[in-house]
């Protein structure tokens, strides 16, 4: 199998996930943040499909680094995403990112009726048929893919693409918990790591299980690429702050509800805080779980400050931890919200 690097992705670049609600915007939103001075935009599956503005915005960009954060992968199948992803690469210029995620069981069941299971075993698998399937495009040998979910035996020219002029692109995958993580450290050539971290939950838990599978396979921490989505909370005015940090708190509320994300809080020795959000979520009460958000707790997970901090703090948080941050927060739909960040942090050392 061979293993794609990260082309071009380098130390520390900058990318934000760009909200559609409307997939028309897709023609003027990522030429918007090339414009500003991102490395790139990433597309996300939510109300609508993320490859197909994605191939928009590749007609209407010329350098911006394009990808999914994340396409849901059990909501298709390894030719299906070998398919979007190779074409994508050659629609864009070489400058396409295949990421991605899993999603959650009751999603994957009752929204897409599809198979749920082993989720970081297939996730693992996926990835390699999907590898396995460029390798033959790529005429590397012939098509013998038999794992444990997914065979793929059969290729004949009429649906062989050949060679991708700019190569395959690189595959991310998302996860929290260890053993997806771990998966991707086996077999990805990038990982993104999600939102509801602290710095040392990335160091005490995300990098050990990385450097498992990495180990698993051979490889060096060198051979993959981490991106950090963080979540940011900044504003021009004291108001305009405090609206900021109450819709991170309502995300963040959110999120700690939810068992799967309680080693975050466990790890700074929030556990009482989960079981209440856990509680008051399942009684439908989400206004009252935004106030046991703490301070501290907003501090730890989000990046908090002035404009003019949030550069440093960024590179502060992910120094010797991330090759890339993706800035994120849901209530900030407007590219140029972060252009001084941007700005700011290319020139911070």
């Amino acid at each position: 199998m061979t293993m794609y690097p990260a082309a071009e992705i380098d130390t520390m670049k900058i990318y934000t996930t760009a909200p559609l609600e409307d997939p028309r915007r897709a023609r003027t939103l990522y030429r918007e943040l090339e414009n500003i001075g991102y490395d790139g935009g990433f597309s996300f599956e939510a109300k609508h499909d993320p490859f197909l503005a994605l191939a928009v915005a590749a007609e209407h960009t010329t350098t911006l680094r394009l990808g999914t954060a994340i396409a849901i992968a059990f909501a298709r199948n390894p030719m299906n995403l070998a398919n979007l992803g190779y074409d994508m690469q050659s629609i864009s210029g070489g400058r396409f990112v295949l990421g991605l995620g899993s999603q959650v069981k009751p999603h994957i069941e009752k929204r897409f009726s599809s198979i749920w299971s082993h989720p970081a075993e297939r996730m693992r698998e996926i990835v390699l048929a999907i590898k396995a399937i460029w390798d033959c495009w790529e005429g590397k040998g012939p098509l013998d893919f038999q794992g444990k979910f997914y065979q793929h035996t059969i290729m004949i020219p009429a649906f062989n693409p050949g060679p991708n002029p700019y190569g395959p692109p690189p595959i991310f995958t998302g996860g929290f918990g260890p053993l997806m993580t771990a998966s991707a450290g086996e077999v990805a050539d990038g990982f993104i790591a999600h939102p509801f971290n602290t710095r040392r939950t990335l160091l005490e838990k995300t990098l050990p299980a990385l450097e498992s599978g990495l180990a698993k396979s051979g490889r060096q921490r060198s051979d993959i690429k981490v991106m950090c989505a963080t979540l940011v909370v900044t504003a021009d005015t004291a108001e305009e702050m405090e609206i900021s940090k109450l819709a991170a708190r309502k995300q963040l509320a959110f999120y700690g509800s939810t068992p799967a994300y309680l080693p975050t809080l466990a790890c700074h020795g929030w556990e009482e805080t989960h079981k209440e959000l856990n509680r008051l979520s399942k009684a439908g009460r989400w206004d009252d779980m935004t106030g046991l958000i703490s301070d501290d707790i907003l501090n730890e997970i989000a990046v908090v400050g002035e404009r003019h901090e949030i550069a440093g703090k960024l590179k502060s948080r992910l120094a010797g931890i991330a090759d890339s941050v993706s800035i994120t927060h849901n209530r900030c739909p407007d590219p140029a919200h972060w252009a001084d960040v941007v700005r700011d942090f290319k020139r911070t050392p």
